[in-house]
């Protein structure tokens, strides 16, 4: 195609629509906003610790040139909600047959661990990009699984049967506190 000025606008090029959708993580912070915007749960994002050991300052700007961290981060986002405190992980996987276990560490599993055995809610929330499926497992099942099994993946099998399938939508995007509800009840302790 030309237009009048003479520039060609080249019609041959190949369109993809690979990764057209946010990822899991962004979606979860759009849904944790509207969950804080009306009321609902005040969960945040975790950030990770690090150590900043240089700067260099230039023109009113300070830019981190070195740092490394501090500890190892626990899993990605707690908060509360009606009165429950929760923890959890949220992961993506290429995979379309299991979920690899090497992309959670043994510090995040001991922390889900822990906070399971202190009555807290914490879970794994997983999204299979390819299957376009995203899943939360409670920690409860994924301890189980980890100590019952030798596998070095959880297979999609198990989550198809022990996880809850999370319906994506506008708004909230990713509702994981609808399958918080129908699993614990949608009522606050207090009442």
């Amino acid at each position: 195609m030309k237009y009048p000025s003479g520039i060609k606008l080249n019609t041959a090029k190949n369109i993809t629509y690979d990764n057209r959708g946010m990822n899991l993580e962004e979606d979860i912070n759009i849904t944790n906003r509207y969950y804080i915007d009306n009321n609902i749960a005040f969960i945040y994002k975790k950030p990770t610790p690090i150590q900043i050991t240089k700067v260099e300052f230039s023109c009113n700007n300070a830019i981190i040139k070195e740092a490394y961290f501090k500890e190892p981060s626990t899993t990605d986002y707690n908060g509360l909600y009606k009165g429950k405190y929760i923890d959890f992980e949220a992961k993506e996987t290429e995979s379309k047959t299991s979920f690899p276990l090497k992309n959670i560490h043994k510090h995040q599993i001991n922390h889900i661990k822990n906070i399971v055995n202190n009555n807290g809610i914490a879970f794994i929330i997983v999204r299979f990009n390819k299957l376009n499926k995203t899943f939360l497992l409670l920690g409860e099942d994924l301890i189980q699984f980890i100590t019952n099994n030798d596998r070095k993946s959880i297979p999609l099998d198990f989550f198809n049967k022990k996880a809850y399938l999370i319906e994506e939508k506008y708004s909230p995007r990713v509702d994981y506190l609808k399958i918080i509800d129908l699993i614990y009840g949608g009522k606050n302790e207090n009442e």
